[in-house]
């Protein structure tokens, strides 16, 4: 299915927890070293002074990034659940928290570290959370693990604020921030997956509709970002095409089903596949011989955009084991998972002793690229400061991976 398919194959469960053992190691950080909580810093490493204190009010404040680390380690912790759940089947080893109690304790951090609630001013990093709660939930719902009250509140609470957020003004969709002045995928989106997996698929319909009446562009297969009313009342439409923005579409999509959206679904598959892959070269496998070149998902630099390319490998994994979609649809899709995640391997290097303090404490950790096209030592060469963001990225596609092979 990949290129190279002649070789063994691949771990990608292992390689996954290859991932959460390096993030965890390098990022996550109980908040004000309280017990019973978790974080993700920012970046790594911290300044020396500084180094006890990460996740704290020190650093910035992502709100959404920690979703996709709860999201992350849901992921970790199912494989530990298809594995027996046992201590031994720990990511990190017997002796270490499971990873739906580490994502337990990261919810109860963003809780504390968001003053004392969920809510926060952009709708789309609330629907992650959401969604990610949503995950949580089943986990420990199947592990029967403790934090079942906490995660319906969280959801009753999100929910409120999506139904605010998703009005008639533009025609429909949902405003992305407090604001309301900005209609866009971003928000939309994962708002009608969550609503789909909450058993809410008419409203989930509705905002698949307004989407592809208002956003989706045919001659591309693809997603634009977003809608606004200019002074003199226009809709104008932001033509900006981001990776991340085809993923959550594509999960509602194959969540409520049905020809039209299934269509849909295989349509943004192959718009992908087509628009947002770059190539990128192996290194030959004998002097003289030069590797077979791979196309991988194109990816958006440091900060939120360091999500993006993982968050779209999350929902391009339901598309390829989809039996609804043609197999065709199936085999891009997988591809593109592959080869991408297998390019963000190849390109690891190993965090050196000398980077940042404690780290001698946290040996064999891997620094994943933030563009999978290029390799680590490119783009996040030692001495450089390394982003959670983009860390998280390489993880999803790991998990991704190993989704599919599981699947199959």
């Amino acid at each position: 299915m990949t290129s190279a398919d002649a070789s063994p194959p691949v771990d990608w469960a292992d390689r996954a927890n290859e991932a959460a053992r390096s993030v965890t190691a390098l990022f996550g950080r109980k908040l004000f070293f309280l017990p019973g909580t978790h974080l993700g810093a920012v970046k790594w490493p911290a300044p020396a002074w500084r180094d006890g204190l990460r996740g704290t009010l020190l650093d910035p404040w992502h709100y959404w990034w920690q979703a996709h680390y709860a999201d992350c380690l849901v992921d970790a912790g199912r494989r530990e659940l298809r594995n027996g759940a046992m201590p031994a089947a720990r990511f990190n080893g017997a002796g270490k928290p499971s990873a739906g109690s580490l994502a337990s304790r990261l919810v109860t951090g963003v809780w504390l570290r968001n003053a004392f609630t969920f809510v926060n001013n952009y709708y789309d990093d609330m629907a992650w959370l959401a969604l990610a709660v949503l995950r949580l939930d089943g986990l420990a719902a199947e592990t029967c693990k403790p934090g079942r009250r906490r995660n319906a509140g969280v959801r009753r609470s999100l929910t409120l604020q999506f139904d605010a957020a998703c009005t008639n003004n533009l025609g429909g969709g949902a405003f992305w921030s407090k604001k309301r002045d900005f209609k866009n995928t971003p928000a939309t989106a994962p708002i009608a997956l969550y609503y789909a997996r909450t058993g809410h698929r008419a409203k989930a319909q509705t905002l698949l509709d307004w989407l592809d009446a208002t956003l989706f562009d045919p001659d591309q297969g693809l997603y634009l970002d977003g809608a606004r009313l200019d002074p003199e009342g226009n809709v104008v439409i932001d033509r900006a095409v981001y990776t991340y923005n085809q993923g959550p579409v594509l999960g509602a999509q194959l969540e409520l089903g049905g020809d039209a959206n299934l269509a849909r679904a295989a349509d943004v598959v192959e718009g992908v596949a087509r628009l947002l892959t770059v190539p990128v070269q192996p290194a030959p496998a004998a002097p003289g011989t030069a590797g077979a070149r791979r196309m991988v998902l194109r990816c958006e630099g440091t900060g939120d955009g360091g999500l993006f390319t993982g968050i779209l490998c999350r929902y391009l994994a339901l598309a390829a084991v989809d039996a609804r979609l043609p197999a065709r649809t199936r085999a891009t899709a997988a591809r593109l998972v592959f080869d991408t995640a297998d390019a963000f391997w190849e390109g690891k290097r190993l965090a050196a002793p000398s980077e940042g303090a404690g780290s001698t404490e946290r040996p064999g950790r891997y620094i994943f690229s933030m563009h999978a096209a290029d390799p680590a030592d490119a783009t996040y060469p030692p001495g450089a400061v390394v982003e959670l963001s983009t860390q998280l990225q390489a993880w999803m596609a790991f998990e991704a991976a190993a989704s599919i092979t599981i699947a199959d």
